[in-house]
Order: C-alpha cells, then structure tokens, then sequence
C-alpha cells in the first residue's frame, strides 16, 4: 500500500519585546534562575495582569505579513492545567477569540517550486517557567524567568506531505519574523520551536489518518528528522495491523527517534474560558494602517525584486532573501561593486564557504559587505585576476588589511595587462619551450586547444599568477599559430 504523509506545525515564536507579556519583569536570555519572575508572574494574591502594547503590535505585524485576517476584537482565555513550572495554576493563551485569523505563508522547494502554506490562526499567549532535571539528583529545579514570556503561536492548517515541506514552512516563518524584527528567531535559546502533528493515511483517502504531536522540536534539522521517524514508525504500526493512538511524543536527536510521554488531550480537558482580568482587546482600521505602513520588504518581495530587478536566479534569489541579514549584506556588496550576479556568486561562495568553516553567522563575518564589495570592483574591472582576488579575501579574512587595494598593493598582485609585458613572457616561454611547440605544431588542429594549457600556465607561473589569463591565452594562440 502507498502511503501519503499529512503534517501540520504549530509554531511558537517568542516575541522581541524587552518585558513580559502582562508584567514589567524582563525577558533577557541568560539571567540567573528565578531573577526575573515578579509577583504578576508568580500569580500571587491581588497583582494584576496589564497587556503588553508592544507585544500587540508584534503579533498583528505577523497578520499582515502573512495576508491573514485580522478581527476587530480578540479575547484572552484561562488554559487551567496543573504543572510544576506553571505557578498560577493556568496559561494566559487565547483559545476562541485569537488575534490573528486565517493566512497563508508560500514556501520554496528544493526544486525551485512553490506551494501555499494556509495558516489556521496565530494567537498570544504567555510561556510558562521551565523544569530542570539535570542538576538535580532525584529531584527537580524550576526556574520561573521565563514565565510570562510573550509567544505568539501560529497555527498551520494540515498542508504539508514531507519533511522536506515542513522544513521550509518553518524556515520561511522564522524569515518572516526576523525580517520583521518581532523575534530573534534563536532556536538554541528557545525563542522559537514548535509542535509537530504528524499522520500517515492510504493515497487517494480523504480522511486524515489518527496524529500523533511531537513536541518542542527546536532546529530546522530535527523536525526533519522526527518526521521522517514519526512516518516510519506509524506505516509499521498500521502495516503490522495495530492502530495509531493520538498521544504526545517527545523527539529523542540523540537516538534519532520518537516516545510517547503522554496521551494526548482534548481542548476541553483544559476547562478554557475567558480570562476576568483582561479586557477585549479592539483594533480599530487607523492602528491596522498605522502598521502596515512600518512593514519592511519582506521575504517574498524582496525574492521577487531580486529575479525581476537584477536579473538573479530563482535559486540565488531564493538563498539571498533567505534571511534579512543575508540579504541586507548582499544588497550592500551589490551597491558597491555594481554586478548583482557577481554579488551573489561571492556571497554565497566564497564567504559563505569561510563563515560555515569558521561556524560563524554573517553579522560577525571579519569581512565586511564594503571590503568585499571593493574586492569585487577589483576583479570587474580587471586590476587582479580571480586567483588573486581569493589570496585577498583571505588576507581580509585574515585581518592583514583594512581594503582590498591595499592588499593587492602590499602583495603585489595587480594584474599585468600591459600586452608589451605579457608579449615579452609569452616570447620567453615560447623559446624556453622547442619540445611543446613541436608537438603543438604536430598536433591536429582541434587538440591545440588543450594543449594550449601548458603555455598558459607558464606564462602565469613567469608572472607570479599575475598576468591577464584571457589577455595571455588570446596572445599565445596567435604566437603559437604564427609558427604553423
């Protein structure tokens, strides 16, 4: 039997906002357990809970970005559960009313393709503490700094068939919100991941299969990797004539597999209702505009602009407008050297090459958009060759210059385009040379070709790699051919 995979993400992004959502307390990464929960956080008895503007604005900002509805009023609810980490004894969510209604987010496959992505709805809510296991021998630490942390939730319909697909849904929100400025979007640090729901059914079935959730997935890696798992296990399970039970599973990266922690709950085993200490919240249409015009250019246009303006590739214009610091560098390489085509062969060659080496991110690259710029202008307009010109990136790499002019200056490596001087090489390493061209000479015409190899590369060797290779192989050829 052929199997057809349906997965749907709900992913939650912790919004950039410098308090918490209800409360003054701060939410900077890092701090000291249990020094930034005040007494809002803790819930203690008579603190009110007031809403963060900010964190308002953040979530609406999203809206638009993803075309979704966005209603005039949205509501908080009380989530009531009980949990160790969760100190008032309920999660300040929004379950009926959210603030952001349905979207749609389009998504780039490997192959260039494209596909719509429908977002069901987004929704604020407040994170709750965080249990330590490991410092703790038989026991268990809770550290409330992230309680009340702003997370907006954004909720996909079913629409994706692959891991692959998944992966891209999940890169292509984590370059909106960053692109926005409204998350840092750092995985490792908790401020974005997301609960995979997972379900096979037979090609041609309408009916979704029975999901299982995988929760808290946080890189772009293991969300494939648990998909591909999660599929797996639930064929076998059906295929051996058992039945896939709607539960919550935990993705093990270092085991590379899926287990159950619990079964999974209904909406109304969380008694939801609306919360008596926050009012509605109204938007009106003026604060809506007032919005959409602070809106930047955003993944899509600016992959757009970069096909149809300068002429890129779908896939340059794909992995450049990937994410707002990739594409800023690029833009700002772009403005100096003039050759979009050539920025973007060196932003994703050559520096991309040296930033994976060095696991660094292109905010802390040692060379800068300018330099790198400078360095491209060097090669166009033929003052060194390619060769040269990687010899100065890594001099600028490498901190032995503050631009590429002075390297080439401090190296000597400007290029030799004086045909006099490039003449007068070719001559010697003709004359040093009776062997080869006598075999160039008996050569049959469409071999001379290769042969011409060997010329050029003494040539090069004779001016230290730096004479004009195009202006050296047009002179050999007709030297070489005189001798005929």
């Amino acid at each position: 039997m052929q199997w057809e995979t349906v997965i749907g993400l709900e992913v939650h992004v912790q919004l950039a906002t410098r308090s918490k959502i209800f409360s003054g307390a701060s939410t900077a990464f890092g701090a000291e357990p249990n020094t930034q929960a005040c007494a809002v956080d803790l819930g203690l008895p008579g603190v009110l809970p007031v809403l963060n503007e900010q964190a308002v604005a953040m979530a609406v900002q999203f809206g638009l970005a993803v075309h979704a509805d966005i209603p005039e009023v949205s509501v908080f609810d009380r989530k009531n559960y009980f949990y160790p980490d969760l100190p008032k004894g309920y999660q300040t969510s929004q379950m009926y009313h959210p603030i952001v209604g349905a979207g749609e987010v389009e998504i780039t496959l490997d192959d260039d393709t494209t596909k719509r992505i429908r977002i069901h709805h987004a929704h604020l809510e407040e994170d709750a503490g965080k249990s330590l296991h490991e410092d703790f021998q038989g026991m268990t630490g809770i550290d409330l700094n992230r309680a009340g942390t702003p997370l907006l939730e954004i909720v996909s319909e079913p629409d994706m068939r692959s891991a692959k697909e998944a992966a891209a849904y999940l890169k292509a929100i984590h370059s909106i919100v960053t692109y926005l400025g409204i998350s840092d979007g750092n995985m490792a640090e908790g401020s974005m991941r997301c609960d995979v729901n997972v379900s096979v059914r037979p090609k041609g079935q309408e009916a979704f299969g029975t999901r299982a959730e995988i929760k808290n997935v946080n890189s772009f890696r293991f969300v494939e990797r648990a998909i591909a798992f999660e599929v797996e296990r639930q064929i076998e399970l059906i295929e051996d004539g058992g039945k896939v039970v709607q539960e919550t599973r935990l993705f093990d990266p270092e085991r590379d597999e899926t287990r159950s922690m619990r079964t999974k709950e209904e909406a109304n085993d969380y008694r939801y209702f609306p919360c008596p200490d926050l009012l509605p919240v109204v938007l009106d249409q003026a604060y809506l505009e007032h919005l959409r015009s602070q809106l930047p250019e955003l993944p899509a246009d600016k992959r757009a602009r970069f096909q149809n303006e300068l002429g890129l590739s779908a896939y340059d214009a794909n992995v450049l407008s990937g994410s707002r610091e990739m594409a800023e560098f690029f833009e700002e390489v772009h403005r100096v050297c003039g050759d979009a085509k050539q920025a973007a062969n060196w932003v994703q060659g050559e520096l991309s090459g040296a930033l994976n080496r060095e696991n660094l991110s292109i905010q802390n690259s040692p060379v800068s958009a300018q330099q790198l710029g400078e360095l491209i202008s060097r090669v166009l307009d033929d003052t060194i060759n390619g060769k040269a010109a990687k010899q100065v990136f890594q001099a600028l790499w490498n901190g032995q210059g503050d631009s590429a002019d002075t390297i080439i200056e401090a190296k000597g490596l400007k290029q030799v385009t004086d045909t006099g001087a490039i003449e007068a090489m070719i001559d010697q390493v003709i004359a040093e040379s009776p062997a080869q061209v006598a075999q160039y000479r008996d050569s049959e015409p469409e071999k001379r070709g290769k042969m011409i190899g060997y010329f050029v590369g003494q040539v090069m060797k004779a001016s230290r790699g730096t004479a004009n290779p195009q202006q050296v192989n047009g002179v050999l050829k007709e030297k070489l051919d005189a001798l005929l």
